[in-house]
């Protein structure tokens, strides 16, 4: 979308234009939702904090500023969604896992929120790592993963589209896997509950 596009967009939007609205949510909702399912496995939770930020948008539309990039506020807030989603459920595994983890591995894990890692937090990093995890993989390899997990297409529909085996779908996600576990574990060794949640 050009800037005037943007612009103009912008404008109906904190009018209250119901149809600039609904333009902008079939633009966005698909890739948004794409991003959010690369994190969270769960269907209909994805779904749910994607529409929420939508609903946030429009309660706050009066605050849209004709030049602003909604779409990267949008993706902005459900980052943030995101992440505190992760943070609870890392939150739920580590109390599930603690007592089996040492006093000194314990500290580690606990200051990974405020040290290191540039500042960031450790939901921060986590997504950070599977970004980076996924751009690694093969080519083949990642556009089965893309298509079966972020686009959450059947394995059969993943198999015609890219002309091989429902076999070989399989055979590359095994893989995907695999590959972004063991590069995750390498870097985060004490999050593997959280990782294998992530990757299920």
């Amino acid at each position: 979308m050009c800037l005037v596009e943007n612009t103009q967009l912008n404008i109906r939007l904190k009018e209250g234009n119901p149809s600039a609205y609904e333009e902008l949510f079939k633009q966005t909702f698909p890739r948004m939702l794409g991003y959010c399912k690369l994190f969270i496995h769960d269907q209909a939770q994805a779904n749910d904090l994607v529409q929420e930020c939508f609903v946030r948008l429009w309660e706050k539309r009066l605050t849209i500023s004709p030049n602003q990039s909604v779409e990267s506020l949008l993706f902005v807030m459900l980052r943030n969604r995101c992440l505190n989603y992760l943070r609870d459920q890392k939150n739920e595994l580590i109390d599930k896992s603690i007592s089996a983890i040492g006093e000194n591995e314990l500290q580690h894990l606990y200051q990974l929120d405020f040290t290191g890692r540039e500042e960031k937090t450790l939901e921060e990093s986590l997504i950070e790592a599977i970004r980076e995890s996924v751009d690694n993989l093969p080519e083949k390899r990642k556009l089965v993963f893309i298509k079966a997990k972020i686009e959450g297409k059947k394995n059969k529909e993943v198999a015609e589209e890219l002309g091989i085996s429902v076999k070989a779908v399989e055979k590359h996600l095994h893989q995907a896997k695999e590959q972004i576990r063991t590069e995750m574990l390498k870097e985060f060794p004490l999050l593997s509950l959280l990782i294998a949640m992530i990757l299920k």
